[in-house]
């Protein structure tokens, strides 16, 4: 176990990284039933489908992590691009076949076919190193401003699952009304309350495991109190499951549909590269994001600020893209979820073995996994943001030409919820600042490349 995972070297226990392997699996649990329930609109046998996908995806590309990149992270079906791929990819593949009533089965395998194409351009730009080179050409304050972007995109995230933070028609978002909401709102959100002073608490006294103790230690209080219930309807059939998988998603891709040309040969190309083109940039600058934003906490930056066997890592994302849209589920990116592990001391892949494994024992126990409650995990993400923030006292705040690219990357994501467009607005500004100052040399040529492809996926659309 030493030899292969290096715990010592990285200064970590064993003990500290099935912790954090733990943690990190129930921090991003949810996504093994939001994202069937996302993809299927509501269609049995393709939520059963998709449910198996997501767990065996998971588990691939949590386990590559582990035994080929040994980095503490996990994969699963990124959220915002299974959303893309539900709501804009599956209802524009109809379009493309030329069939307006098109059964959603076939949309579905066509989407697949698309995602599968823009994981072999991962692995293809991964083995050139162009993405190496695109992480390289970011700018140092960027790179970490990206920290504590994620930190406050992923606390925010953890105060809406809490129910602290709630939808608010004349400011979008406020906090939630202890006097006069819904009963079952506030004792959520005093639940989630009270599992981040339980983390907050633990984590001051230095007692290893403290994020874990919080999640589970709060999901009991939930069922103590009366707010969570084992639901009465309470069961699953595993083979029928797996004959959905089978029938449905597994190796399902539709490549005949999608190149049909229905809305006419160039038309279909040009909608396929749009397509493929937008999957590629939000998957490929989350996945920077989430590592360059969670490297340093692991202690895998070198003493140049680059990330140890980056191109390992992006390896890992890239096989498991490919592999996860042919077992039938969208596109498979590194969760920013594994910062909670990482919280716990993860430093290794042994963590990342731990979550993987996790994934493959929640595919034959999935309903089980969704009796953890949403304010359980939601302090978790709450506290890791808190600990990512510390990232930007290293920012160069005394030039403008540094500081307001800085300020957007951290802004936009959790503004715009998403990680790439965080990224997309900083490498954007700072291009045109520093054209607009005279400062010619600061700017390197893949942060040009990569700020027009961000503005051109901005302005075309499908």
């Amino acid at each position: 176990m030493e030899k292969l995972f290096k715990v010592s070297e990285r200064k970590s226990t064993v003990r500290a990284e099935v912790i954090g392997g733990i943690t990190t699996f129930f921090a991003m649990a949810y996504i093994i039933l939001v994202n069937p329930g996302m993809l299927s609109y509501g269609d049995p046998t393709i939520f059963n489908g998709v449910l198996f996908a997501t767990c065996l995806g998971a588990a691939i590309g949590t386990l590559l992590m582990a035994f080929l990149a040994n980095m503490p992270f996990a994969q699963a079906p990124g959220m915002g691009l299974n959303a893309f791929f539900a709501f804009t990819v599956m209802p524009a593949m109809a379009a493309l076949a030329g069939n307006p009533d098109l059964p959603l089965v076939k949309q579905y395998q066509m989407a697949l076919a698309l995602v599968f194409i823009s994981g072999l351009l991962f692995l293809l730009i991964t083995f050139i190193g162009a993405r190496e080179a695109i992480i390289k050409g970011i700018p140092q304050n960027i790179k970490l401003s990206i920290s504590g972007g994620i930190g406050l995109f992923i606390a925010y995230i953890g105060l809406q699952n809490s129910g602290l933070v709630v939808p608010d028609p004349a400011t979008q978002v406020a906090l939630i009304n202890f006097a006069g909401a819904d009963g079952t709102a506030v004792h959520g959100a005093l639940l989630s309350l009270l599992g981040l002073v339980i983390i907050g608490v633990l984590y001051s006294l230095k007692i290893k495991g403290s994020i874990l103790i919080g999640i589970v230690g709060t999901a009991l209080v939930s069922y103590i109190t009366g707010y969570s219930t084992i639901p009465e309807n309470f069961s699953f059939n595993l083979g029928a499951q797996a004959k959905d998988f089978v029938n449905v998603s597994l190796f399902k891709m539709d490549f005949a549909s999608l190149f049909a040309g229905g809305e006419g040969i160039a038309a279909t190309i040009g909608t396929i590269i749009i397509l493929v083109l937008s999957f590629s940039m939000v998957d490929m600058f989350d996945t920077i994001g989430t590592f360059l934003g969670t490297a340093q906490a692991a202690g895998l930056m070198d003493e140049n600020g680059e990330m140890k066997d980056m191109k390992k890592g992006l390896l890992c994302d890239s096989i498991a893209t490919t592999a996860g849209a042919a077992l039938g589920t969208s596109t498979i990116t590194t969760f920013v979820e594994s910062s909670a592990g990482i919280g716990e001391g993860a430093r290794t892949g042994l963590a990342s073995l731990v979550t993987g494994a996790l994934f493959i024992v929640a595919l034959l126990l999935s309903p089980f996994v969704a009796l953890i409650p949403g304010v359980a995990t939601a302090p978790a993400l709450i506290f890791v943001g808190c600990l990512m923030i510390g990232g930007l006292r290293k920012v160069n705040f005394d030039d403008p030409t540094e500081s307001l690219p800085a300020f957007l990357t951290v802004a936009m994501m959790p503004l715009t919820y998403s990680i790439a467009n965080g990224i997309a607005f900083g490498l954007i500004s700072y291009v045109l600042l520093k054209l607009c100052t005279g400062k010619f040399r600061d700017i390197k040529i893949p942060t040009v490349v990569v700020s027009i492809l961000f503005i051109i996926r901005f302005f075309v659309s499908i």
